[in-house]
């Protein structure tokens, strides 16, 4: 059974850092790019940043550049996003999803999906909460 399952959630002061990971079962992971999406309460699910397949190749969101950033560990099969100087406004559900398509992947993150939902990508993760608060 395929799945992706997110870790490392929780809550965290303003200007703090945390580190997600989403780790792959089920399915060739190395074959696929990797997204990072975040909803808010009452907003729509948007994109965070992504990584190619190989790992070779990142994008970012404009308001997470520099703050954010996106590896992954093939042999482990596990994603990891670092997320430094967190803001009250980073506060969200994330969510790892995973295609074989890297373009589609990257034009959610810049935000070229009408809607992002559990049909845009192969596989999701549950989600996990971040909070930033202090």
């Amino acid at each position: 059974q395929a799945q992706l399952v997110e870790s490392g959630g929780g809550l965290v002061q303003p200007g703090g850092s945390l580190r997600l990971s989403c780790a792959a079962s089920g399915f060739t992971s190395e074959d696929y790019a990797i997204g990072w999406f975040r909803q808010a309460p009452g907003k729509e699910r948007e994109g965070v940043g992504c990584i190619s397949s190989s790992g070779g190749t990142t994008y970012y969101k404009d308001s997470v550049k520099g703050r954010f950033t996106i590896s992954r560990d093939n042999a482990k099969n596990t994603v990891y996003l670092q997320m430094n100087s967190l803001k009250p406004e980073d506060t969200a559900v994330y969510y790892c999803a995973a295609d074989r398509n890297w373009n589609a992947i990257q034009l959610a993150i810049e935000g070229w999906y009408a809607r992002i939902t559990s049909e845009s990508f192969e596989y999701w993760g549950q989600g996990i909460q971040v909070t930033v608060s202090s």
